[in-house]
């Protein structure tokens, strides 16, 4: 027999070491292993850890076979890693109900479980005796299914296992929204069953998602049934959320050793390499001790001073654990891998030595690795007084099989028996790579012969969608319809996947389904239910995120193809010409440069070779469906919709409008796709927009800033300046007389106000009788009047006719759910609570909807524009995360009011003027509003006055401000416009026929109130409209403080490392008091400066203060505290007052002004605070800086508490 050769006689070893600690304990049944001898359930996260070691053995001996009996042993090893894996696919795959039910719930209730019984596969504990949902378990075995399958391992046997998996894709893919007890089951470190969103499972799941796109869960033997498929989308959302969160592990724990899962092996999941670094070295100093690393800060598992008799911990109980946690080995086993992957040697050979010299000697001097090492009862005093010098005891599990695994994979690849791409054959490793730049073609299409005539004579060749045939156009919404079929399952009662928005990675493929290339239109274009695909502006914005979107976030083979289809919506007033914001576009897509992106236009059939490409082989017919008429039926049963008649009178001025018009924009079904017939050639599609079919002329409209209508503020009640309340003869509305009103109505505006009457007094559904009998009904007619005003872009009425509706916003829990998901909290309303409500997880649409609507005290412009404003913030979160940085709750209501406040800044005019402005601002300029608020940067407004048929209408639109200070046209162009507009108003308002005034009657306060609720002012808080007063003349550079301070307050910033000095703070005193509201110094005990948690908290407290530079000159207040902790002071007393502090300082500023000779004028007290105006507009430093009189103030505050050893104060 030939002689074993010595790397043989060391795989042996291994062997054997394997044998004994991992795989003699394996059931022979269900293939699971069981935690320990003392813990006998399976836990699915430590099974596959514990394979690992079983699998990369296997792949050693299959690559050193020296004889035969190794090729046997390495079958055999393999196998064991295959009954493993399927004894856990069993124990899911009887928990089918729970995967249907949890991706629509994503609730606790409805997850997998976490552990199973290891002889039966059957559930151990009941659905709520557990932290079951554990999202980084579910896609660790996920992850390493596909490197196993990849690697050569038979898995998956049949196709309804492949559907099953494919539905824990599903499961998984909302992995970033979903908030969960994470890898150490307890989710909030306190350990009372709340869950959090952690940067281990958002990691896991992003990894296990882009392992398993396109896989073939058959290997080398599949066919395209067997194929896994990925929505690159739901990856990147992973990948966003991921970045924004380290290296902070979660809310409650600032760092945690979980981490390294995430950043290195397994998963890779991180692409920013420095980010990488950044949190491997946090793990590393903040707990790395001499036996391994704890697992997060004042973690009291196991510890002496945890009390075993009970689960939870008091919150103030968790500064007992600081500096006494136990220390896991199974870290450095982690990094000793790192180590390996990133080519480190020194860092190998470090954390090698480390672990040989914490682990045990078993029987048979077998080498173990134990579970964690804890401090001795009797030596917690001396550790606490001296950290890291006590020496600990092993405890727990021994072997800790997940550890134990990781040391036997490691050393493996340490002695060269096992390479870095064996064990990931999916080449996971290569992650921080640079990619190559990104090349986006995008294709232009005119949606009808006209329309290519027009963009021909700009220059710009394009081809219809039915020159594109026998490639299809289609829009997004019939993608994600697709998609919903994938992994339906009717025998396991699999639906397949949840309809959900398309992400614009998904339009970017070319698609082939049944033998044809279909391409799809962003899911911009088709969102018709929302207004703000009425503003092409807002298009082209919304065009320009999405390609530098694509430019950043596109990691598959192939270029991005953007299918860009030009409507009758984009074309200008007259129809003859592009609308001038599209034409430009047009040309700069051509010149190969749009928003950061490089850009190739051309030709679809130019771009077949080029473009990216998926099969959805899942949509070929099957063995029982006819090959041909499915796709059809469902393509026809998706895109059938209905024309409805035009029932509205036409206003007066335009008597002869004729009665039809073909509204496409109906609300119950926006596409008008119509497919032909059986064949799907789907040629000559006049495109999915709403589509002018006929072309009305322009409506009147009497503008809503004519000083005789509604002034917007609810007081007024001459919201029906021109209408008669008809009565009947009990002196009650007569709503018919009201419905003939309508036929003799001079605007669009009143008409929208008669039928809001008859809305809210009637309800929607009421038939109007108007033409004939039953006529159509109050729904109907507004959304036809919706149509109308659409077409004359007033903005104003817009917002209110979508508010009367309560039109959709697309997308709107998916823009709450982003800006959550980035670890914001979202408040609705006007401070202070209990108007202001708080939104800190996901909800679903309906009750988002309700939720603002009462936040909003039933205001329908707040409410729609709340709304609209979350859409915007989301947006600007998913491509500018900058912007929000140190920002953890942002509030909708005040962002509200402060652009109101910056409009009336910028046109020196009254609140209500500012808030007509406002709602009148087009969705790109309310956007671009929103972008200068939340950057800071100054900005000019422009007036501009047009003609819409004989009435005006003022357009306000934002720009930039050129390097002088000033806009284009100069402040006294405007104030000249202003009194332009004025004149022209007076002179319609004399010549407007029969116009009675208005009696309403007592009986009518129902009527009034909820009709003023329509129209609010939204400025009429405090200490905002005492502002606004006489801003014109005063100097440009006067109340650019007061307006950072406000823009500040309102945004919840604060300097950079704010909320870790104020915890400092809080250890030396009792407590800081904001306007009566205590923050304790317990707080402290409970949470580490570094926390999320803490940092919401104190944002909490703060938050009680309505007036945002009030608040913000507290924020300053507290700041100068904190130099305080800097000086060598025991504690600085009890309760400090920090209001107190800031009237101090602020009569100190009163005191030396005055002696300075400043009149009483110039030192106007605001009314609600008492603090002088001047000392909100003084910069922070310089001798009369708002720092200088808060520092003295503090000095005499806390006098007593200074040391006396000769501190002198500046």
């Amino acid at each position: 027999m030939r002689s074993r050769s010595n790397s043989g006689v060391r795989l042996d070893g291994y062997g054997r070491l394997v044998q004994q600690t991992i795989l003699r304990h394996q059931d022979a049944v269900t293939g699971l292993l069981p935690a320990s001898a003392d813990h006998q359930d399976a836990w699915v996260r430590d099974n596959v850890y514990s394979i690992l070691a079983v699998w990369g053995l296997g792949l050693a001996y299959r690559k050193n076979a020296d004889r035969d009996e190794d090729k046997a042993k390495a079958y055999e090893l393999e196998q064991s890693v295959v009954k493993l894996m399927r004894g856990l696919l069993q124990c899911m795959m009887r928990q089918v109900d729970k995967v249907e039910a949890f991706k629509y719930s994503q609730s606790t209730r409805d997850c997998l479980h976490a552990k199973y019984n290891t002889h039966t596969c059957a559930t151990v504990v009941g659905d709520h005796e557990w932290g079951h949902l554990q999202m980084d378990a579910t896609s660790l075995y996920l992850l390493m299914l596909a490197q196993m399958t990849a690697s050569g391992l038979h898995i998956i046997h049949s196709l309804d296992e492949v559907n099953f998996i494919q539905n824990l894709v599903f499961y998984i893919e909302a992995a970033y929204k979903t908030a969960d007890f994470g890898i150490w089951e307890r989710g909030d470190k306190t350990n009372q069953g709340i869950t959090e969103l952690n940067a281990s499972s958002v990691g896991m799941a992003k990894a296990a998602l882009e392992a398993l796109d396109e896989l073939d869960l058959f290997g080398a033997k599949g066919g395209p049934q067997s194929v896994i498929r990925v929505l690159s989308d739901e990856v990147q959302h992973c990948q966003s959320i991921l970045h924004s969160m380290l290296p902070r592990a979660s809310t409650s724990k600032e760092v945690d050793a979980s981490v390294l899962s995430v950043i290195s092996y397994p998963a890779f999941a991180v692409e920013d390499s420095e980010l990488v670094e950044i949190t491997k070295q946090e793990i590393i100093t903040k707990l790395q001790g001499r036996y391994g690393c704890c697992r997060f800060l004042r973690d009291g598992y196991r510890t002496p001073k945890e009390d075993p008799r009970r689960l939870y911990y008091e919150p103030a109980e968790l500064k007992l654990f600081e500096n006494i946690e136990c220390e896991w080995p199974l870290f450095w086993a982690y990094l000793m891998i790192d180590g390996i992957f990133s080519g480190n040697m020194e860092q190998v050979q470090e954390y090698r030595e480390a672990l040989e010299g914490v682990l045990i000697k078993g029987k048979n001097g077998v080498h173990l690795l134990p579970e964690l090492y804890s401090v001795p009862p009797d030596k917690v005093d001396e550790e606490y007084r001296n950290p890291h010098t006590v020496d600990r005891i092993p405890m727990g599990k021994l072997p800790h099989m997940w550890g134990q695994s990781l040391y036997i994979l490691g050393c493996l690849m340490a002695e060269g028996f096992l390479a870095p791409g064996e064990i990931d054959p999916l080449n996971r490793r290569f992650a921080t790579v640079p990619k190559p730049d990104v090349v986006v073609q995008v294709c232009i299409l005119a949606e009808t012969e006209g329309i290519k005539a027009i963009l021909q004579k700009e220059g710009i060749d394009v081809e219809t969608v039915a020159d594109v045939y026998p490639i299809r156009v289609q829009p997004a919404r019939i993608l994600s319809h697709i998609y919903a079929r994938l992994g339906r399952n009717k025998q396991m009662c699999l639906t397949g996947r949840p309809y959900r928005h398309m992400g614009v990675l998904g339009t970017s493929k070319l698609y082939k389904i049944r033998k044809s290339i279909f391409t799809f239109t962003p899911q911009f274009i088709d969102q018709q239910q929302f207004y703000l695909a009425l503003d092409n502006k807002m298009i082209v914005e919304m065009l320009r995120t999405d390609l530098s979107y694509l430019c950043s976030r596109w990691r598959m083979t192939g270029r991005p193809t953007i299918t860009f289809p030009i409507s009758h919506t984009m074309l200008d007033e007259t129809s003859s010409s592009v609308h001038p914001t599209v034409l430009a576009m047009l040309q700069k897509l051509q010149d190969g440069y749009f928003g950061g992106a490089r850009i190739q236009t051309g030709k679809l059939s130019e771009f077949l070779t080029t473009s990216c490409r998926t099969h959805l082989s899942f949509m070929d017919p099957g063995p029982e469906e006819d090959t041909y008429d499915e796709v059809t039926q469902y393509l026809d049963h998706l895109l059938q919709h209905t024309t409805p008649q035009s029932n509205l009178p036409p206003t007066t001025q335009q008597g002869g409008l004729s009665r039809f018009r073909a509204a496409v924009h109906t609300t119950r079904d926006l596409m008008s796709l119509a497919s032909k017939a059986k064949d799907l050639h789907v040629q000559n599609v006049g495109m999915y927009v709403p589509s002018r079919i006929f072309q009305a002329s322009q409506q009147s409209v009497k503008l809503l800033s004519s000083p005789h209508q509604h002034d917007l503020d609810g007081k007024s009640h001459a919201l029906y300046a021109e209408m008669n309340l008809p009565r009947d003869e009990d002196g009650n509305v007569d709503c018919k007389a009201l419905v003939d009103q309508l036929r003799i109505c001079p605007t669009l505006q009143e008409q929208a106000d008669i039928l809001y009457m008859l809305h809210i007094l009637k309800g929607p559904e009421w038939h109007t009788g108007l033409d004939s009998e039953p006529g159509p009904t109050v729904k109907e007619l507004l959304t036809e009047l919706y149509v109308r005003v659409g077409e004359t872009r007033q903005w104003a009425l817009i917002r209110y006719i979508s508010g009367i509706l309560k039109k959709k916003v697309e997308a709107l829990d998916e823009a709450c759910t982003d800006l959550l998901s980035h670890q914001k909290h979202l408040t609705v309303g006007l401070p202070p609570e209990p108007c202001e409500k708080t939104i800190s997880t996901p909800i679903p649409y309906e009750e988002l909807v309700r939720l603002i609507d009462e936040a909003s005290e039933k205001n329908l412009s707040v409410s729609i524009l709340t709304q609209e404003i979350m859409v915007y913030l989301a947006m600007y979160i998913r491509t500018q995360p900058a912007l929000f940085a140190e920002m953890f709750r942002i509030r909708i209501g005040l962002i509200i009011q402060v652009m109101a406040t910056e409009l009336a800044h910028s046109l020196h005019c009254s609140a209500g003027e500012a808030t007509e402005n406002l709602m009148n601002l087009s969705p790109s300029d309310m956007k671009s509003l929103l972008y200068h608020i939340l950057s800071g940067k100054e900005f000019g407004v422009e007036r501009s006055v047009r003609s819409v048929d004989s009435s005006l209408t003022t357009a306000v639109s934002i720009c930039d401000m050129e390097a002088v200070g000033t806009t284009r046209p100069e402040h006294t162009g405007l104030i000249r416009l202003k009194s332009e507009i004025k004149q022209q108003l007076d002179k319609r308002r004399q010549s407007l026929p029969g116009s009675k005034p208005l009696s309403l009657q007592s009986g009518d306060t129902d009527l009034k109130s909820s009709l003023s609720a329509g129209h609010t002012e939204l400025l009429g808080k405090g200490s905002f409209s005492s502002m606004l007063e006489d801003q014109g003349s005063k100097d440009s550079r006067q109340g650019q403080w007061q307006r950072r301070r406000r823009l500040d307050g309102a945004l919840n910033r604060v300097p950079v490392g704010f909320y870790q000095k104020v915890w400092k703070v809080l250890q030396k005193c009792h407590g800081l008091s904001v306007e009566g509201f205590v923050l304790p110094s317990s707080t402290t005990r409970e949470m580490t400066p570094g926390e999320m948690k803490f940092a919401v908290h104190v944002e909490s407290v703060l938050n009680r203060v309505p007036q945002p530079e009030y608040r913000q000159l507290l924020v300053e207040a507290i700041l100068v505290l904190t130099m305080l902790v800097d000086v060598e002071v025991h504690t600085i007393g009890g309760i400090i007052a920090v209001e107190k502090i800031l009237h101090i300082a602020n009569d100190l500023f009163y005191e030396e002004q005055k002696a300075l000779g400043a009149d009483e004028h110039m030192l106007e007290r605001d009314p609600s605070t008492g603090i002088c105006s001047l000392l909100y507009d003084s910069a922070p430093s310089g001798r009369f800086g708002t720092m200088t009189y808060l520092s003295k103030s503090v000095a005499l505050y806390v006098y007593d508490f200074l040391p006396t050893d000769g501190c002198s104060m500046q």
